[in-house]
């Protein structure tokens, strides 16, 4: 490890795992390189442990915390979150934004609540992997990126509507449930009167 990469100076986006059902370590794999503060659920701690991923902080209740003190010795200098209520993702944001973290990947959470995560936004820019789909928010209401041919997923309230320009030429889609558009090779640009999301698929 190189000297710049043990100190933690959270410039580098958090990696928050709540879920590991459909998502492979090598997707999480990239994530890792800057050395991010890593906090993972009490239900996923043993799953990315056996990835050989260091874990910072378990999200984790009383209960949990009780009964697997011994992971505080095992994995120094791991620690302890308190959560009531499963409530991770809430916990897991709150220290980021009181440790002045900026950023964060949040793996394993619903896309389709993504919308409640958009207060959050205002302090920290966040990217959600939901499987093998990674949606990031276009917080601007406008978006450009060179893209390979793909399929992508705008995701947003129903009805919106996102003006989207590339070498097809242009047209406005109105977002309804998984509304999956094809991309050519090229730059496309996304334009919206709101927040949106952009859905890319995980390539290996």
């Amino acid at each position: 490890m190189s000297s710049h990469h043990f100190v933690k100076e959270q410039q580098e986006p958090a990696l928050i795992i709540l879920n590991t059902n459909g998502v492979q370590y090598e997707q999480v794999a990239p994530l890792l390189e800057w050395v991010p503060t890593v906090m993972v659920t009490q239900e996923e701690v043993y799953t990315v442990i056996s990835w050989g991923i260091k874990i910072d902080i378990i999200l984790a209740d009383i209960e949990f915390q009780k009964s697997h003190f011994k992971l505080l010795e095992e994995q120094y200098p791991v620690r302890f979150l308190g959560v009531q209520n499963g409530n991770y993702l809430e916990e897991a944001l709150q220290y980021l934004l009181a440790t002045k973290h900026g950023a964060a990947n949040i793996i394993g959470f619903n896309h389709q609540k993504v919308f409640d995560l958009e207060p959050k936004l205002e302090r920290l820019d966040l990217v959600v992997w939901d499987g093998p789909i990674r949606y990031f928010p276009i917080k601007s209401r406008h978006f450009r990126k060179w893209f390979v041919p793909c399929t992508v997923q705008l995701h947003a309230p129903e009805g919106t509507l996102v003006e989207v320009k590339n070498s097809d030429g242009a047209q406005i889609i109105e977002v309804h449930h998984s509304t999956m558009l094809e991309l050519p090779e090229g730059t496309s640009e996304f334009s919206s009167k709101g927040i949106f999301w952009i859905g890319e698929f995980f390539n290996k």
